[in-house]
């Protein structure tokens, strides 16, 4: 890297990230710059696209995974009555 110019930046993060990067960065033996470049280079290499709720979901094989359910399950109000409060 001493051949490139480098530019600096400030990132702020919480405290337990920051704490679990200078571990991580000393059990690797590299600085927590190298191992922020290496995840910042993999993400943007990735494309950093963000999936869908039902891309996920869909990939975790939990579209259609239950059976015997109502067929109006998600659209019908009746299904709703309770639905968020502890019983």
């Amino acid at each position: 890297m001493s051949d490139m110019s480098l530019q600096r930046i400030t990132v702020r993060v919480p405290t337990s990230l920051g704490a679990r990067l200078r571990e991580h960065s000393r059990l690797k033996g590299q600085t927590p710059s190298d191992l922020v470049r290496v995840a910042l280079e993999n993400y943007l290499r990735e494309g950093g696209s963000v999936d869908s709720a039902f891309e996920l979901a869909e990939a975790a094989g939990l579209i259609g995974c239950v059976r015997r359910a109502p067929k109006d399950l998600s659209t019908n109000r009746r299904h709703f009555e309770g639905f968020g409060k502890n019983r």
